[in-house]
Formats: C-alpha cells, structure tokens, sequence
C-alpha cells in the first residue's frame, strides 16, 4: 500500500523529460520513477558498478600518491635551492663594500 508521499524539486526541462518518458511506457510520471527506482541492476550493470567503484578507488589512491610524489619533489627541490645557496656563499662571499673610490667606466686615464 502506497501511503508515504515525496515531493521532488527539478527544472522544468527535466520535469518535461519525466512527462514524455512515462507517456512513451504508457504509465504516470509516479509509476515511472517507482519502476526505474525499484528494478534491480542486471549482470551488465552490476559488473559496471563494480568497476565503477574500482576505478573510484584507483583514483583516489592515484591522487593521494601524486600528492605524495609532489610534496616529496617539492621538499628535494628547496633542500638542493638552499645547499646551492649555502655552497654559493662559500665560494664567493661577499666582499666588503669599498668607500670613497668611483668604479672605472671603461678606460683608465
């Protein structure tokens, strides 16, 4: 016995849609929706839930291990950027800055 009442909220394209698909089988828009609903999946379905669900987790662990790779790039990249900017400053240190004398520019007199 049908005793329990669901209100649904669409847009007017999918309300039209659900109106021409019940008046195609021949059926109320509410026999439509209870008939799609209630069916269960067959083997063709079932096996592409299945891998559906795989490929969900395929990604995910693909992204989760992208970010992994990222992160530990990232970190190999800053510790060669400041070895490189440590080795720089032992080789050539900065030489105090010289007061009073002008730089030559170009040809000594």
């Amino acid at each position: 016995m049908k005793t329990e009442r669901v209100t649904l909220l669409t847009s007017p394209d999918f309300k039209a849609y659900l109106g021409a698909e019940a008046a195609r089988e021949g059926v109320s828009v509410a026999a439509l929706v209870r008939s799609r609903c209630e069916r269960k999946p067959d083997a063709d379905e079932a096996l592409l839930a299945a891998l559906a669900s795989e490929l969900r987790k395929a990604v995910g662990e693909a992204q989760a291990a992208l970010r992994g790779g990222l992160a530990e790039a990232q970190a190999v990249l800053s510790e060669l950027r400041a070895r490189r900017h440590a080795a720089a400053e032992v080789v050539a240190p900065h030489p105090p800055a010289r007061k009073g004398r002008k730089a030559a520019s170009g040809a000594r007199a």
